[in-house]
């Protein structure tokens, strides 16, 4: 398996670096490209769903961005020690009705030797907003680097 850059054990500035990472990865709403970021028997806890396996992840992933529309995220390094991270998130979307959410959560990361992620565990908790009330406008994809983090925002 090749590694995937940072490889732990992390640093500040790498563990900052795989949570942007990862966050790019996600704004790319492109579940085969997320996928290569686990490794092939990843185990998930996302809400009250358990997942094991890259299979299981592309399935999940491609549901989701089916019904999470216009999805754009933010990731904020929380903690990180040897193989693991913590982060915080927030994202938006809306639904195939037009309904807007902010969507808030924590993520539990470990990683394996060649810096692919072999467990995550997320917590998450949604936020019907207006449309007046969305915080993330750029361009779908990667979150500018000019744009404001978490904390700016006050989330």
């Amino acid at each position: 398996m090749a590694d995937r850059y940072p490889i732990p054990p992390y640093t500040l500035e790498t563990a900052r670096e795989k949570a942007r990472l990862a966050e790019d990865s996600w704004n790319s709403r492109d579940p085969e490209k997320v996928a290569q970021g686990y490794t092939i028997d990843s185990r998930w806890r996302n809400r009250h769903e358990f997942l094991h396996g890259r299979d299981e992840i592309i399935a999940f992933l491609t549901r989701k961005w089916e019904r999470e529309l216009e999805y754009r995220l933010i990731k904020e390094l929380w903690a990180f020690e040897g193989n693991r991270i913590a982060v915080r998130f927030a994202y938006e979307c809306h639904d195939l009705d037009g309904n807007w959410f902010r969507s808030y959560g924590n993520e539990n990361w470990e990683y394996d030797e060649h810096g692919v992620m072999a467990v995550r565990h997320a917590s998450i908790n949604d936020l019907p907003i207006t449309e007046s009330e969305r915080a993330y406008h750029w361009p779908l994809g990667r979150r500018p680097d000019d744009h404001p983090s978490l904390s700016d925002l006050g989330f």
